[in-house]
């Protein structure tokens, strides 16, 4: 609980997945991802209830062993690769507030594929959302200027090349470039009014918590190594 409002965490963590197969169960460092989410929940004193929304047993069942609650499966018509984040929280939020005989003032979403968070990050994120009066509060990253909206290019089918920006033909310098961000999945604190009243995981007025340094954020392969590169260096200097 946080300034008298109770937070709901939800670990979405389905069984499918395209682009690295059974992403959720992949391990980094020796631990699975859904397994790595479940232990930073249990970090954060905020968190009045944490749970996993999967369809698939085994996920249910490391989540369970990591300290994740595990009350239901997702109903299989929003555990398809095109069901969005609104559909899988709403969910979660009306079965736990019906099976708990509470009201959660806060859904908080914490994706297993973002292996680089911090109790810390979650409670920021907490902080932001009630402290600065937001409707939802996301983590974001800064983009690298050569990922930047007005760097970026398209091709046709005949190879003709064209900006995907038209200003993108006025940059000559990275400096002439207003940053841009990223979500990195690590945390999304949502208020239950803008949720449920207005339908969306942003709202009319939503915060920005921007993580500093690398993160991984798991689509692929690579990025595995990646989360393992970056655990890696980050226990080596916690021992140092």
């Amino acid at each position: 609980m946080i300034e008298g409002r109770r937070v709901l965490a939800v670990v979405p963590a389905r069984g499918g997945s395209k682009g690295v197969k059974m992403k959720n169960l992949r391990l980094v460092m020796g631990v699975p991802l859904v397994a790595r989410a479940g232990h930073v929940a249990a970090e954060v004193e905020e968190i009045d209830r944490a749970v996993v929304s999967t369809d698939h047993e085994e996920i249910a069942r490391v989540a369970e062993e990591a300290g994740l609650s595990a009350p239901f499966r997702r109903p299989e018509e929003i555990s398809g690769d095109r069901i969005g984040d609104w559909d899988v929280l709403s969910h979660a939020l009306a079965f736990m507030e019906a099976a708990d005989s509470v009201t959660y003032d806060i859904v908080l979403m914490l994706q297993p594929t973002s292996p680089s968070r911090t109790a810390d990050h979650i409670q920021r994120t907490l902080r932001l959302l009630v402290e600065g009066g937001f409707d939802a509060v996301w983590t974001l990253s800064e983009t690298d200027s050569k990922g930047h909206p007005l760097k970026q290019l398209t091709v046709d089918d005949n190879a003709a090349m064209d900006y995907y920006d038209p200003a993108g033909s006025t940059i000559i310098a990275r400096q002439q470039l207003v940053p841009v961000y990223h979500r990195n999945g690590i945390a999304y604190a949502i208020t239950r009014d803008c949720l449920l009243g207005q339908r969306s995981i942003k709202g009319s007025r939503a915060g920005a918590l921007v993580i500093d340094g690398p993160v991984a954020n798991i689509d692929s392969e690579l990025d595995l190594e990646w989360a393992e590169f970056l655990l890696s260096r980050q226990l080596l200097a916690r021992t140092k």
